[in-house]
């Protein structure tokens, strides 16, 4: 995790500086302010790996001058993370306030208009994400005519950027401009899957015979795009839908069953030709699973398939450490009995503080909306269901913070809980989605950890388990 990150110095092999060409990486600034700031550094990324970590001074200012920057995709992260696109020479500066990352973050300086431009349309790719929910009911000409027209505006702001900047380099107009190829197709392959698949989409009226033209043209291992969101959201969308073909004719769509989960690595393993695209999509599909996965035995076939097919040697110890937490989480298993504060700051067990069965749930105050939202949430099901208590742990490491937000909330002190140790907490229970819940007998028996409290079937678990 990058808060354990300490400060460091350091340039990854690939990126060495080894003759006169390179001076001018040596010339590359990247500097800027934080504003609230979320930790006291912030990680500049190449490929996702670390190559400096960099300290705010007592501004939330930062400098830095990598000595062997390449044309290319980097990340600057703190807390959150967006791509930024550097040039050997540039002296990018940024400023961002964390309370708002991506819309506030901007740029100055040399370098700056091509961000700026990536910004503009990463916002525009989230934008249209949201809206066109909205469009799945259209025709498929019609859903085209829709997705032509969002990309219009889009390609506006890249036309306007090469007339500005019209020796701009090729490796930062492939970026851009699969910025509108791989989003649209994203869009087609979430209304295929919206609309339950391919064969239930060719039923619907004027149905274009090029609609999946593009599938014929895919490049399944370029370099230059491998971390770049719209290329790798377009696979992972579009493997979802080959996936389905291969069971479309015994289940529903549904990206937590086995049958899903494994068709589509084995799609991913046989198709993607970059190691390092694959080995992130084989990644992120399997780490899904095991967290969903309430079936020890195809979990472990899934996992083994992972293993055989993965080449990193970090992806592959982060997920054995996920799956054998995950084994002692099943169903019938008992809850990890981590230690807990209360809000007098006494220490508590996990299992000393359930009277009944309980519903546990986890919150941050780093999410305002979401905190709120579970809390109310919580309330409204506590009403229907007084048979179970539900307990609501924070995840945050400030204890003053919590409680003055518990206390100033108005929420019920008595069942509401702050970790004492939240590295160990996260890897024991697998929190890597602050939606997760666990409902557990008195004793501490697992019945189930993959509902939101916001699951469409969480009171329908509730009353059956109370049934049982």
């Amino acid at each position: 995790m990058y808060k354990k990150l300490l400060p460091l110095l350091f340039c990854i092999p690939f990126l060495s500086c080894n003759n006169a060409k390179d001076n001018l990486a040596e010339n590359t600034w990247i500097g800027g302010q934080v504003v609230n700031p979320k930790l006291d550094y912030v990680v500049i990324l190449k490929d996702r790996v670390p190559i400096d970590t960099i300290q705010l001074d007592k501004k939330n200012h930062f400098l830095i001058n990598p000595s062997c920057i390449k044309s290319g995709l980097y990340s600057f992260k703190h807390n959150e993370y967006q791509l930024i696109y550097l040039e050997p020479g540039d002296s990018l500066m940024l400023r961002v306030n964390t309370v708002d990352f991506d819309e506030s973050l901007a740029f100055t300086g040399k370098g700056a208009e091509r961000n700026n431009l990536l910004m503009e349309l990463f916002l525009y790719h989230e934008k249209e994400l949201r809206l066109i929910p909205s469009y799945y009911n259209l025709s498929p000409n019609a859903f085209q005519k829709k997705i032509d027209s969002l990309k219009d505006n889009r390609k506006k702001l890249y036309d306007e950027f090469i007339a500005k900047n019209p020796l701009e380099g090729e490796g930062f107009k492939e970026v851009a401009l699969s910025n509108f190829t791989y989003s649209d197709y994203t869009k087609k392959e979430l209304y295929t899957i919206a609309n339950k698949g391919e064969l239930e989409v060719a039923k619907k009226e004027g149905f274009p015979k090029d609609f999946y033209n593009y599938r014929d043209q895919l490049d399944f291992g370029n370099e230059n795009l491998r971390f770049y969101y719209a290329y790798y959201l377009f696979f992972n969308n579009y493997f979802d839908n080959l996936a389905f073909l291969k069971y479309a004719e015994k289940e529903d769509f549904n990206k937590r069953i086995y049958l899903h989960a494994y068709n589509k690595v084995k799609i991913i393993d046989s198709l993607i030709t970059n190691d390092t695209l694959k080995n992130n999509l084989l990644r992120r599909n399997v780490y899904h699973y095991i967290l969903d996965s309430k079936d020890d035995d195809k979990k472990a076939e899934v996992f083994n398939f992972f293993l055989a097919k993965n080449t990193n040697p970090q992806h592959k110890n982060a997920m054995t450490k996920l799956y054998n937490a995950s084994l002692a989480l099943s169903p019938g298993k008992k809850i990890p009995n981590l230690f807990l504060l209360n809000t007098d700051n006494t220490v508590k067990d996990i299992h000393s503080i359930l009277k009944k069965p309980s519903v546990i749930y986890f919150w941050s105050s780093q999410s305002i909306k979401h905190f709120k939202n579970t809390h109310i949430k919580a309330a409204e099901l506590r009403s229907k269901y007084p048979e179970y208590d539900f307990i609501g742990i924070n995840t945050d490491s400030h204890f003053k913070k919590w409680r003055t937000v518990v206390t100033k909330s108005g929420y019920d002190t008595a069942t509401e809980y702050q970790f004492d140790n939240i590295d160990e907490a996260e890897n024991k229970l697998m929190l890597n989605a602050a939606s997760k819940t666990f409902i557990v007998e008195k004793d501490g028996t697992i019945l189930d950890r993959t509902l939101s409290l916001f699951s469409s079937n969480m009171e329908a678990q509730l009353l059956g388990y109370l049934n049982r």
